[in-house]
């Protein structure tokens, strides 16, 4: 979208909706001790403000750009008008500090998503420019709380607890993207959650990390898995030994609090190997003497019907680049003059020439070829997809797959949405140096 649309957006609603603010904030995300961490917050909070919205609604949110440096937000994983995306140089023009951008659209499925930044992204989201976004159910499942969980990690300087400042180092560009040195929840480095024993709790959780892939275990509780990136499961699934969450992931628990001590945990594997609380959770009183029966399944969002496999268009990308990749010297001599060191089916950015143009209803096969050393988790913009398993049969539906190093991963989806749609690496690290691609669809 133009400079023409975009000031057709800007401020001229008839009833101004309600803010969304871009601004610096302090947090204390490191332990009590340290100093607060200057941080880049959507209305002052870190993560930014908790949005829920009935299913069926229009989010109506008016964006307001108080950094010092053009913004932009986008609404991840929601099947919304490509003009609402959020996406700058593709579907608007970032939005200039001290400005406004009127969003406003209808959120079709129910489920748990976020909002990030979509502007110079591998930085602005690390600074803090992202939050969760819930579309509720009609009829919510039975349980006793809905915990949101926001995982994140934070690259802090271990004396000022600030974070450092170099967002363009080569060594997180070129290898696994940008760590941070302490790992938190919901903007605390250390979340402890109070809980009755059996009590059931729907836990949404998020993973909003720039490159962390999150290894997960729950003790002391016990459930099942309902939803995967935004989407109901058919039916409820035994919670895996352990979850594993990509960056920009999400899953939706409901759990039953089943531990005999006074505390539960979802636990994190570190990179020591060894298992760390992400979440605790204190168990005092009992909210029944005996677990409830399974869950009935969360209620299906339109539109998720498989798609026709034996009429489906076969793409394939293969992701090159990286450290310890395959590519030549002079390849990767040339990529890192362009300040890039990734490609995407052989191109470098996503440039003006879409990786493919789709008939809007049009079914698809994108096989992902990682021919590199590194995992990535591939994001598509604008639809859901399903992965094409290897007996043939399709998986659950998901906005963003995990790719893994050496190996080939197909996914599945209609092209039901028109519109210019991006589809890039969530490791943003990796995104801003190369893995940014699009697609057509008319």
């Amino acid at each position: 979208m133009g400079a023409t649309a975009l000031t057709a957006r800007m401020g001229n609603a008839a009833t101004a909706p309600t803010p969304l603010t871009a601004q610096r904030a302090m947090a204390q995300i490191a332990p009590e001790g340290y100093p607060q961490t200057e941080v880049w917050s959507y209305d002052g909070t870190l993560p930014g403000p908790q949005l829920r919205v009935p299913q069926g609604a229009s989010l109506q949110r008016r964006f307001v750009n108080k950094l010092d440096v053009p913004s932009s937000v986008h609404w991840h994983g929601i099947r919304i008008d490509n003009a609402m995306d959020g996406v700058a140089g593709l579907t608007q023009d970032a939005v200039p500090p001290g400005q406004t951008f009127d969003y406003e659209f209808v959120v079709p499925d129910a489920g748990t998503y976020w909002y990030h930044a979509h502007t110079n992204s591998m930085e602005q989201v690390a600074r803090g420019l992202s939050g969760a976004l819930i579309i509720e159910e009609p009829d919510a499942p039975d349980v006793d709380r809905d915990e949101v969980l926001l995982l994140d990690d934070w690259l802090l300087d271990p004396d000022t607890a600030q974070l450092e400042p170099d967002f363009t180092h080569p060594m997180d560009l070129s290898h696994g993207g940008r760590f941070g040195n302490l790992v938190g929840t919901n903007g605390h480095y250390a979340l402890t959650v109070t809980a009755k024993r059996h009590e059931r709790l729907r836990l949404r959780l998020i993973n909003a990390a720039n490159a962390r892939i999150f290894v997960l275990r729950l003790t002391g509780l016990s459930g099942w898995q309902v939803a995967l990136d935004g989407m109901p499961l058919p039916a409820p699934e035994p919670i895996p030994e352990e979850l594993v969450l990509a960056p920009a992931q999400r899953v939706d628990l409901i759990v039953d609090v089943t531990g005999d001590g006074a505390q539960a945990a979802i636990e994190r594997l570190g990179n020591d190997e060894q298992w760390h609380s992400q979440i605790a959770f204190e168990i005092s009183g009992e909210a029944s003497r005996t677990r409830r029966d399974a869950p009935a399944p969360l209620p299906p969002n339109p539109n998720m019907a498989p798609t026709d496999l034996t009429q489906a268009r076969l793409l394939e990308m293969k992701i090159e680049g990286g450290a310890m990749g395959r590519m030549s010297r002079n390849q990767m001599q040339g990529l890192m003059q362009s300040g890039n060191f990734w490609t995407l089916a052989g191109k470098a950015g996503p440039g003006d020439t879409p990786f493919a143009r789709l008939s809007k209803g049009e079914p698809v096969r994108l096989r992902f070829v990682n021919d590199t050393a590194f995992p990535h988790a591939m994001h598509l913009h604008g639809m859901h997809f399903r992965e094409v398993l290897e007996d043939g049969s399709l998986g659950p539906m998901r906005d963003t797959v995990l790719t893994f190093a050496g190996r080939s991963h197909e996914i599945a989806f209609t092209a039901d949405n028109p519109g210019k749609w991006l589809l890039h690496c969530h490791m943003l690290a990796h995104a801003a140096a190369g893995m940014s691609s699009w697609i057509d669809v008319t």
